[in-house]
């Protein structure tokens, strides 16, 4: 899938060490810390489970690079889990540190919602969100969707604001 400046591709293992790379930063993780990674091992395990999603499912997460480069500059996409019993698409955005602020977390994110909606409008999409993380807040909000309590849940690392595409909490 192709946007204005982005290329995002179905992860491979190869793509393991970009991966790595993200995950291993305690920036990228500060607010959800229990997503960090040690290793370039834990690193490849994470990307298998990506493929595996994508083969069970035929979609899954999408590993972010500029056109033109070879380089990884984040992940993007949804997964499917259960929040409070109810089936939704769980949508993630996470970039390296020295892209932020450029607006490619919001690039990639509004396409794969786009995407999403266009092959499964029934589906509900979910960004949950540390409180305290107003930068992917904004994102959510920017990919059309909207704050929705009913959906809030607590996560590894604490509770996790719900921004849906379905909301039924309404503003």
């Amino acid at each position: 899938m192709r946007t204005n400046r982005l290329r995002l591709t179905r992860p491979v293992a190869r793509d393991s060490a970009g991966v790595f790379a993200i995950l291993g930063d305690p920036r990228t993780v500060e607010h959800n810390p229990s997503d960090q990674l040690e290793d370039l091992d834990e690193a490849t395990e994470l990307v298998a489970r990506w493929v595996h999603h994508w083969d069970e499912h035929g979609f899954g997460y999408w590993c972010v690079r500029t056109s033109g480069s070879d380089h990884i500059i984040g992940y993007a996409g949804v997964k499917r889990m259960l929040i409070h019993g109810r089936p939704v698409l769980n949508l993630i955005y996470r970039f390296e540190p020295e892209v932020w602020g450029q607006g490619f977390a919001t690039e990639a994110a509004a396409a794969v919602v786009s995407r999403c909606l266009d092959e499964m409008p029934g589906e509900r999409i979910v960004a949950r969100v540390r409180p305290d993380n107003q930068s992917s807040q904004s994102v959510a909000l920017k990919v059309g969707l909207q704050r929705d309590g009913s959906m809030d849940c607590q996560g590894e690392d604490g509770l996790d604001l719900a921004f849906t595409s379905q909301c039924t909490d309404p503003p």
